[in-house]
């Protein structure tokens, strides 16, 4: 069953991934407001603002969250904390990583992690409070959802000082951990940063509360490549956002390390707003990998994709936004979500003679060519990614706030990309589906009629279902929301 809590769970890391990828392209700019000075206005056709550039292609997230991903798979597999196998995954990854942090890349190529950090903060200079310790954060959160506070910040901490000896990355950790924790009991997540507080050490509170209180205000372009400035950063970014978007629009202006600003910034955000309020055309395209011990290759215990030997023949594993939310998941002690029963394959149906709009079922947009726009309702596999156009769609076909936390907001988002891939290639067919062709998908077809020809809820069904019989609202939620004012 999916609740509020597991979607904003899901949304903590999915989102951390999502503002590492958005980030990356503007990553060490000096310069304040470089992503909306390249994006002022969303774009909402073709794979949106996830562009790539330099090392990484578009969607593709960096080291902060394949750091992220290696302590969240060593939680999971090991039942908890075990420095010994993340110390493996981590150095196993950071031996074929294109991106290590310089203090992470020093203390992983120690022969073990007993000293490590502390050897490399000597030789620094008695320095070693960088951000790696808070990019990676996000799965303490989610694996001390329930737990006492005091174990939370005890395993923030720990994860911290595994590479980096400075007390303050423990603390900048336990913060954040905090702060998502309340995200996902629906809690405000700005309230939680004095809780925490509260049980760390006096030098904690004096270093910390100027920087987290609601006065702060940061200094574009200035370094932030510290804890202190990252964490404030991000947490300045989404007290000042009303979305998960513009959070992400503020944190990466910053300039600088705009991909660990918006990741940190992206895990509060979407544990705030959950998953519903990450935008689709983002969800759909964050992916990544990494390199993994040859004994966890081979054992299966990892939650992406295996993917091939990189150039120096090391084992990979490759994540997307399935892998994601199948870790956050388990690391909430949950199942994966079953594969349904397929249905008979319907569609794809044209729905409009006026515009190439069409409806299916999933076996039947598995049927359409790769240059169709497909916009999918309901869990693909994997061969739906040939398509350099899609999006993925996070609805629940269940009734209650409960299962979808903002169905506004997911309706709007895909009603305003049918509209913006309508218009950007007039001649290419857009398919809307989900598993059966049925309830999402008339809630999302009927709301865009609604919308584009000023129809009555009434009207849009008995359109929609003398051209896809298939169409029903028997979801309370989606009637609800088409009814009581859609779209306004």
């Amino acid at each position: 069953m999916v609740d509020i809590s597991t979607q904003h769970a899901i949304g903590a890391l999915v989102g951390a991934a999502v503002g590492d990828a958005l980030g990356a392209p503007f990553e060490f700019t000096p310069l304040a407001g470089e992503y909306t000075a390249a994006f002022p206005e969303p774009v909402l056709g073709g794979v949106g603002e996830l562009t790539g550039g330099g090392m990484w292609a578009p969607g593709e997230f960096t080291d902060d969250t394949q750091m992220a991903l290696g302590l969240a798979e060593s939680l999971i597999a090991c039942g908890g904390f075990d420095a010994d196998d993340l110390w493996a995954r981590w150095v196993a990854w950071a031996s074929a990583a294109s991106d290590v942090g310089n203090q992470t890349r020093k203390v992983l190529s120690r022969p073990h992690h007993e000293g490590a950090a502390l050897e490399v903060h000597e030789s620094n200079g008695g320095m070693s409070a960088g951000n790696g310790s808070v990019m990676r954060n996000t799965p303490i959160a989610l694996w001390t959802a329930d737990a006492p506070l005091e174990d939370m910040v005890a395993l923030a901490t720990a994860q911290a000082t595994l590479t980096h000896h400075d007390e303050h990355n423990g603390f900048g950790a336990a913060i954040h951990a905090g702060m998502l924790r309340a995200g996902l009991h629906g809690r405000d997540v700005f309230a939680a940063i004095e809780e925490v507080l509260a049980v760390l050490p006096p030098q904690a509170r004096e270093r910390w509360s100027p920087l987290l209180a609601p006065d702060y205000e940061p200094e574009p372009g200035t370094s932030n490549g510290d804890v202190f400035t990252c964490l404030a950063q991000a947490v300045w970014a989404v007290r000042h956002a009303t979305d998960f978007e513009t959070a992400l629009a503020r944190a990466i202006d910053l300039g600088r390390d705009t991909d660990t600003v918006a990741c940190v910034a992206g895990s509060i955000a979407g544990a705030r707003w959950g998953i519903q309020g990450i935008p689709s055309r983002w969800l759909t395209y964050v992916h990544g990998w990494m390199t993994v011990p040859a004994e966890v290759a081979v054992s299966g215990a990892h939650s992406g994709k295996l993917g091939p030997e990189n150039r120096r023949g090391d084992p990979t594993v490759v994540y997307d936004h399935r892998s994601l939310q199948r870790i956050a998941r388990a690391l909430l002690g949950k199942g994966d979500v079953p594969d349904q029963a397929n249905d008979t394959a319907g569609g794809p149906t044209q729905v409009h003679d006026e515009f190439p709009l069409h409806a299916a079922d999933l076996l039947g947009a598995a049927t359409a060519g790769n240059d169709w726009a497909v916009i999918s309702l309901c869990r693909t596999p994997w061969t739906f990614d040939r398509r350099p156009v899609r999006r993925q769609v996070y609805l629940v076909d269940r009734s209650g706030a409960q299962h979808n936390a903002d169905p506004v907001r997911v309706l709007t988002d895909v009603v305003d990309t049918i509209d913006a891939l309508l218009a950007e290639d007039p001649d290419r067919p857009v398919l809307v589906h989900c598993h059966g062709g049925r309830s999402r998908t008339a809630f999302v077809l009927e709301a865009w009629a609604m919308r584009r020809f000023g129809w009555t809820a009434a009207e849009a069904h008995a359109w929609l279902t003398e051209r896809w019989p298939r169409a029903e609202l028997l979801n309370s939620t989606f009637v609800e929301v088409l009814e009581r004012g859609w779209p306004n």
